[in-house]
């Protein structure tokens, strides 16, 4: 039996596919604003269409993030926030029925100093579907990946624009739920257009691999959803709304849930 057929990752793709709809996957930053306000943004988005989040373990050193995921990193480590304070919030979403797919971004620092077993023991536990691991080699990719499964865990795999072709393919042969493609080269953060070669790129990936594609990086309005939901499963958008986050910390949470929901609202509504 494939220990990933009950993952809420693999079913939603499954579901949305047989639609004929595509994936807005919001990330947010566990623990900016506090884990409370963490919670209430999954449950707003979740009622407001989204199926699938991509949930930030903060670390100080990250790998790919631009400086908008960095200071959110910083102010949510300053807090206090831990790995077991996010699982703890991950398993009251799902002890409340929480339906969202959520995908771990994590770094592999992390996930070693807890132990990987540990780590993916607990992840499967409370209730997360996916890790996505920037820091993780395609070399190790091969071991980790079975832990993962075993765990009910889908480990997806990153892909660069600059990776060579013969390379993505391979990528994409160990990725499970989606695949990351990052539509550019360096840090994540919002622009009003994305290369039209990465575009190319996602839609001749499509061609070797019957796993989903999600772009990320760079993703920040209605328009550039649109732009990639053409080829792509799904779009990623992080930077705009951790910018969000952060331009409503100081309003009552409540607002700021609004706010930041209405947001990711107006960035479903062209793939709605």
């Amino acid at each position: 039996m494939n220990e990933l057929n009950d993952n809420r990752l693999n079913k939603i793709f499954a579901e949305l596919r047989a639609d004929g709809k595509k994936a807005l996957m919001p990330f947010i930053t566990a623990g900016q604003g506090g884990l409370e306000t963490t919670e209430s943004l999954l449950r707003d988005f979740e009622a407001r269409g989204v199926r699938i989040v991509e949930l930030g373990f903060p670390f100080s050193d990250p790998i790919a993030d631009g400086p908008t995921i960095q200071a959110s990193y910083t102010e949510a480590l300053a807090a206090g926030v831990r790995v077991d304070d996010i699982f703890a919030t991950v398993k009251n979403y799902r002890a409340s029925g929480g339906k969202l797919a959520l995908n771990a971004m994590v770094s592999y620092s992390i996930v070693y100093r807890l132990g990987v077993e540990r780590f993916l023991d607990l992840a499967g536990e409370v209730g997360l579907d996916g890790m996505i691991i920037p820091d993780l080699p395609l070399d190790e990719a091969g071991r980790f990946e079975p832990l993962s499964a075993g765990r009910g865990l889908c480990n997806v795999m990153l892909i660069a624009p600059t990776t060579p072709p013969d390379r993505r393919v391979e990528i994409a042969r160990h990725s499970r739920g989606f695949i990351y493609f990052m539509s550019i080269a360096g840090i994540t953060g919002e622009r009003d257009k994305l290369p039209e070669e990465s575009i190319a790129a996602v839609a001749e990936l499509r061609e070797h691999t019957e796993t989903p594609v999600c772009v990320g990086f760079g993703i920040s309005n209605p328009r550039t959803v649109e732009h990639v939901c053409q080829v792509a499963d799904g779009a990623i958008v992080g930077s705009a709304i951790v910018h969000r986050i952060n331009d409503a910390k100081d309003r009552p949470r409540d607002e700021l849930v609004k706010l930041v929901g209405d947001f990711v609202s107006e960035l479903l509504a062209p793939i709605a």
